[in-house]
Protein backbone atom coordinates (compact mmCIF):
# COMPACT_ATOMS: atom_id res chain seq x y z
CA UNK A 1 0.00 0.00 0.00
CA UNK A 2 1.27 3.48 -0.82
CA UNK A 3 0.25 6.23 1.60
CA UNK A 4 0.52 9.95 0.90
CA UNK A 5 0.75 12.14 4.01
CA UNK A 6 0.45 15.90 4.50
CA UNK A 7 0.91 17.10 8.09
CA UNK A 8 0.83 20.84 8.88
CA UNK A 9 1.19 22.28 12.39
CA UNK A 10 0.85 26.00 13.04
CA UNK A 11 1.61 27.70 16.35
CA UNK A 12 0.19 31.22 16.72
CA UNK A 13 1.14 33.60 19.52
CA UNK A 14 -0.54 36.72 20.88
CA UNK A 15 2.87 38.38 21.18
CA UNK A 16 5.96 38.01 18.95
CA UNK A 17 8.24 35.12 19.82
CA UNK A 18 11.80 36.26 20.43
CA UNK A 19 13.27 32.76 20.45
CA UNK A 20 12.03 29.18 20.03
CA UNK A 21 13.86 25.87 20.02
CA UNK A 22 11.92 22.90 18.70
CA UNK A 23 12.78 19.21 18.48
CA UNK A 24 11.05 17.61 15.48
CA UNK A 25 10.48 13.86 15.31
CA UNK A 26 8.54 13.94 12.07
CA UNK A 27 10.69 11.85 9.75
CA UNK A 28 9.76 8.20 9.19
CA UNK A 29 12.61 5.85 8.29
CA UNK A 30 12.72 2.80 6.07
CA UNK A 31 12.44 -0.40 8.09
CA UNK A 32 10.26 -3.46 8.67
CA UNK A 33 6.83 -2.82 7.19
CA UNK A 34 7.54 0.54 5.56
CA UNK A 35 9.72 2.09 2.85
CA UNK A 36 10.12 5.85 2.58
CA UNK A 37 9.59 6.87 -1.05
CA UNK A 38 9.99 10.60 -0.41
CA UNK A 39 9.71 12.86 2.61
CA UNK A 40 10.39 16.49 3.45
CA UNK A 41 10.06 18.54 6.62
CA UNK A 42 9.95 22.34 6.44
CA UNK A 43 9.71 24.96 9.17
CA UNK A 44 8.64 28.44 8.13
CA UNK A 45 11.31 30.93 9.17
CA UNK A 46 13.37 28.44 11.16
CA UNK A 47 17.00 27.42 11.05
CA UNK A 48 17.97 23.76 11.27
CA UNK A 49 20.70 23.65 13.90
CA UNK A 50 21.42 19.92 13.76
CA UNK A 51 19.92 16.66 12.50
CA UNK A 52 20.69 13.34 14.15
CA UNK A 53 19.46 9.86 15.10
CA UNK A 54 18.75 9.68 18.84
CA UNK A 55 19.21 6.72 21.19
CA UNK A 56 15.96 5.15 19.92
CA UNK A 57 17.03 5.65 16.27
CA UNK A 58 14.44 8.37 15.77
CA UNK A 59 15.38 10.91 13.10
CA UNK A 60 15.44 14.28 14.86
CA UNK A 61 15.77 17.84 13.58
CA UNK A 62 16.62 20.53 16.14
CA UNK A 63 15.44 23.90 14.79
CA UNK A 64 15.58 27.43 16.18
CA UNK A 65 13.34 30.40 15.45
CA UNK A 66 14.36 33.99 16.23
CA UNK A 67 13.38 37.50 15.22
CA UNK A 68 10.03 38.29 16.78
CA UNK A 69 7.68 35.96 14.89
CA UNK A 70 4.02 35.61 15.83
CA UNK A 71 3.60 32.20 14.18
CA UNK A 72 5.61 29.05 13.48
CA UNK A 73 4.52 26.60 10.77
CA UNK A 74 5.88 23.04 10.55
CA UNK A 75 5.01 20.97 7.48
CA UNK A 76 5.83 17.30 6.87
CA UNK A 77 4.93 15.82 3.49
CA UNK A 78 5.76 12.57 1.74
CA UNK A 79 4.88 9.10 0.51
CA UNK A 80 5.44 5.76 2.24
CA UNK A 81 5.11 2.22 0.91
CA UNK A 82 3.74 -0.07 3.61
CA UNK A 83 3.02 -3.78 4.07
CA UNK A 84 0.91 -5.79 6.50
CA UNK A 85 3.16 -7.71 8.91
CA UNK A 86 0.34 -8.51 11.39
CA UNK A 87 1.91 -6.12 13.89
CA UNK A 88 5.33 -7.83 13.95
CA UNK A 89 8.15 -5.30 13.72
CA UNK A 90 10.83 -7.85 14.55
CA UNK A 91 14.27 -7.82 16.21
CA UNK A 92 15.49 -5.11 18.56
CA UNK A 93 17.89 -2.79 16.72
CA UNK A 94 18.16 0.45 18.73
CA UNK A 95 21.22 1.57 20.70
CA UNK A 96 19.30 1.11 23.96
CA UNK A 97 19.28 -2.30 25.70
CA UNK A 98 16.04 -4.25 26.04
CA UNK A 99 16.01 -3.99 29.82
CA UNK A 100 15.59 -0.22 29.51
CA UNK A 101 12.07 -0.81 28.20
CA UNK A 102 11.11 -2.38 31.53
CA UNK A 103 11.75 0.93 33.30
CA UNK A 104 8.71 2.86 34.49
CA UNK A 105 8.39 6.55 33.69
CA UNK A 106 6.22 9.24 35.29
CA UNK A 107 3.58 8.69 32.58
CA UNK A 108 3.67 4.87 32.81
CA UNK A 109 4.15 4.34 36.54
CA UNK A 110 1.78 1.50 37.50
CA UNK A 111 -0.76 1.93 40.27
CA UNK A 112 -3.46 -0.33 41.66
CA UNK A 113 -5.66 -0.14 38.55
CA UNK A 114 -2.82 -0.81 36.10
CA UNK A 115 -1.71 -3.84 38.11
CA UNK A 116 -5.29 -5.13 38.25
CA UNK A 117 -5.83 -4.92 34.49
CA UNK A 118 -2.46 -6.61 33.93
CA UNK A 119 -3.46 -9.49 36.22
CA UNK A 120 -6.83 -9.75 34.50
CA UNK A 121 -5.27 -10.38 31.08
CA UNK A 122 -4.90 -14.12 30.70
CA UNK A 123 -3.74 -16.45 27.96
CA UNK A 124 -1.74 -19.57 27.20
CA UNK A 125 1.22 -17.51 25.94
CA UNK A 126 2.60 -14.00 26.29
CA UNK A 127 1.22 -13.21 22.83
CA UNK A 128 -2.26 -14.36 23.79
CA UNK A 129 -2.05 -12.43 27.03
CA UNK A 130 -1.12 -9.23 25.18
CA UNK A 131 -4.09 -9.64 22.85
CA UNK A 132 -6.30 -10.06 25.91
CA UNK A 133 -4.75 -6.95 27.49
CA UNK A 134 -5.42 -4.94 24.34
CA UNK A 135 -9.09 -5.93 24.37
CA UNK A 136 -9.43 -5.18 28.10
CA UNK A 137 -8.02 -1.68 27.70
CA UNK A 138 -10.18 -0.99 24.65
CA UNK A 139 -13.30 -2.08 26.54
CA UNK A 140 -12.43 -0.28 29.78
CA UNK A 141 -11.18 3.09 28.47
CA UNK A 142 -13.47 4.89 26.04
CA UNK A 143 -12.02 7.13 23.34
CA UNK A 144 -12.91 10.62 24.60
CA UNK A 145 -11.08 13.62 23.12
CA UNK A 146 -10.44 16.33 25.70
CA UNK A 147 -10.74 13.98 28.68
CA UNK A 148 -6.96 13.93 29.17
CA UNK A 149 -3.86 15.89 28.17
CA UNK A 150 -0.20 15.17 27.44
CA UNK A 151 0.61 14.99 31.17
CA UNK A 152 -2.11 12.45 32.07
CA UNK A 153 -0.63 9.25 33.48
CA UNK A 154 -1.67 5.71 32.63
CA UNK A 155 -3.19 5.28 36.09
CA UNK A 156 -5.18 8.53 35.84
CA UNK A 157 -6.61 7.62 32.43
CA UNK A 158 -7.56 4.16 33.66
CA UNK A 159 -9.27 5.69 36.68
CA UNK A 160 -11.19 8.10 34.44
CA UNK A 161 -12.02 5.27 32.00
CA UNK A 162 -11.55 7.79 29.21
CA UNK A 163 -8.74 9.10 27.05
CA UNK A 164 -7.16 9.13 23.60
CA UNK A 165 -4.68 6.88 21.83
CA UNK A 166 -1.78 8.24 23.90
CA UNK A 167 -3.53 7.06 27.06
CA UNK A 168 -4.40 3.64 25.63
CA UNK A 169 -0.74 3.19 24.70
CA UNK A 170 0.54 4.30 28.12
CA UNK A 171 -1.82 1.95 29.94
CA UNK A 172 -0.78 -0.95 27.72
CA UNK A 173 2.92 -0.19 28.23
CA UNK A 174 2.56 0.18 32.01
CA UNK A 175 0.65 -3.11 32.31
CA UNK A 176 3.04 -5.04 30.06
CA UNK A 177 6.03 -3.88 32.09
CA UNK A 178 4.41 -5.08 35.31
CA UNK A 179 4.33 -8.50 33.63
CA UNK A 180 8.11 -8.22 33.01
CA UNK A 181 7.71 -7.66 29.26
CA UNK A 182 9.70 -4.84 27.62
CA UNK A 183 7.31 -2.31 26.10
CA UNK A 184 7.67 0.93 24.15
CA UNK A 185 5.61 3.82 22.80
CA UNK A 186 5.18 4.45 19.05
CA UNK A 187 3.98 7.66 17.42
CA UNK A 188 2.95 7.76 13.78
CA UNK A 189 0.20 8.06 11.22
CA UNK A 190 -2.86 5.92 10.57
CA UNK A 191 -5.13 5.63 7.54
CA UNK A 192 -8.78 5.07 8.48
CA UNK A 193 -12.02 5.04 6.54
CA UNK A 194 -14.70 7.70 6.18
CA UNK A 195 -12.90 10.57 7.89
CA UNK A 196 -11.72 13.51 5.80
CA UNK A 197 -9.52 15.42 8.26
CA UNK A 198 -7.40 14.50 11.27
CA UNK A 199 -6.38 16.75 14.13
CA UNK A 200 -3.53 14.69 15.61
CA UNK A 201 -1.02 11.96 14.94
CA UNK A 202 -1.68 8.45 16.21
CA UNK A 203 0.01 6.34 18.90
CA UNK A 204 0.25 2.67 19.85
CA UNK A 205 2.45 0.32 21.87
CA UNK A 206 4.93 -2.45 21.10
CA UNK A 207 5.93 -5.36 23.33
CA UNK A 208 9.03 -7.50 22.92
CA UNK A 209 8.07 -11.19 22.77
CA UNK A 210 10.52 -14.07 22.61
CA UNK A 211 10.56 -15.61 19.13
CA UNK A 212 8.81 -12.66 17.49
CA UNK A 213 10.66 -9.57 18.63
CA UNK A 214 8.72 -6.30 18.83
CA UNK A 215 4.97 -6.70 18.21
CA UNK A 216 2.57 -3.76 17.96
CA UNK A 217 -0.78 -3.41 19.73
CA UNK A 218 -3.17 -0.52 19.09
CA UNK A 219 -5.52 -0.66 22.07
CA UNK A 220 -7.41 2.44 20.90
CA UNK A 221 -8.64 0.52 17.85
CA UNK A 222 -8.23 -3.05 19.16
CA UNK A 223 -5.96 -4.16 16.33
CA UNK A 224 -2.33 -4.99 15.66
CA UNK A 225 -0.81 -2.44 13.23
CA UNK A 226 -1.16 -3.33 9.56
CA UNK A 227 -0.41 -1.62 6.23
CA UNK A 228 -2.43 1.46 7.25
CA UNK A 229 0.15 2.43 9.89
CA UNK A 230 3.30 4.54 9.47
CA UNK A 231 5.71 4.85 12.41
CA UNK A 232 7.70 8.04 12.93
CA UNK A 233 9.19 7.78 16.42
CA UNK A 234 9.53 5.50 19.44
CA UNK A 235 10.56 5.73 23.10
CA UNK A 236 9.72 4.82 26.66
CA UNK A 237 6.60 7.01 26.55
CA UNK A 238 5.10 10.03 24.78
CA UNK A 239 7.84 12.41 25.88
CA UNK A 240 10.46 10.41 23.95
CA UNK A 241 8.36 10.16 20.78
CA UNK A 242 6.38 13.40 20.63
CA UNK A 243 6.34 14.62 17.01
CA UNK A 244 7.12 18.19 18.13
CA UNK A 245 8.48 19.36 21.47
CA UNK A 246 10.54 22.26 22.71
CA UNK A 247 10.47 25.68 24.30
CA UNK A 248 9.36 29.18 23.34
CA UNK A 249 10.44 32.51 24.85
CA UNK A 250 8.57 35.76 24.45
CA UNK A 251 5.03 34.40 24.03
CA UNK A 252 2.15 34.62 26.49
CA UNK A 253 -0.62 32.58 24.90
CA UNK A 254 -0.27 29.89 22.23
CA UNK A 255 -2.89 28.64 19.76
CA UNK A 256 -2.30 25.34 17.98
CA UNK A 257 -3.81 24.41 14.61
CA UNK A 258 -3.14 20.99 13.09
CA UNK A 259 -4.26 19.64 9.73
CA UNK A 260 -3.33 16.09 8.82
CA UNK A 261 -4.36 14.09 5.78
CA UNK A 262 -3.50 10.49 4.97
CA UNK A 263 -4.36 9.37 1.44
CA UNK A 264 -4.28 6.13 -0.51
CA UNK A 265 -4.76 6.07 -4.25
CA UNK A 266 -5.82 9.71 -4.27
CA UNK A 267 -8.71 9.06 -1.91
CA UNK A 268 -8.43 11.26 1.18
CA UNK A 269 -8.91 9.18 4.32
CA UNK A 270 -7.99 9.92 7.91
CA UNK A 271 -8.04 8.60 11.42
CA UNK A 272 -10.92 9.23 13.78
CA UNK A 273 -9.02 8.34 16.91
CA UNK A 274 -5.71 9.79 18.01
Amino acid sequence: MRLSIHHRTEYRYDEPVQFALQRLRLTPVTGPGQTVVEWTVQVDGATVEVSYADQFLNQVHLVSVAGGRDSIIVTAVGEIETEDRAGVFGPHTAHTPLWLFLRETPLTKPGKLVREIARSSTGESDLARMHALMELINTTVSYTPGATDSLTTAEQALEAKAGVCQDHAHIFIAAARTLSLPARYISGYLLMDEVEQQTATHAWAEVFLTGLGWVGFDAANKICPDARYVRIATGLDYTDAAPISGLVNGAVNETLDVTLTVQEGGQSQSQSQG
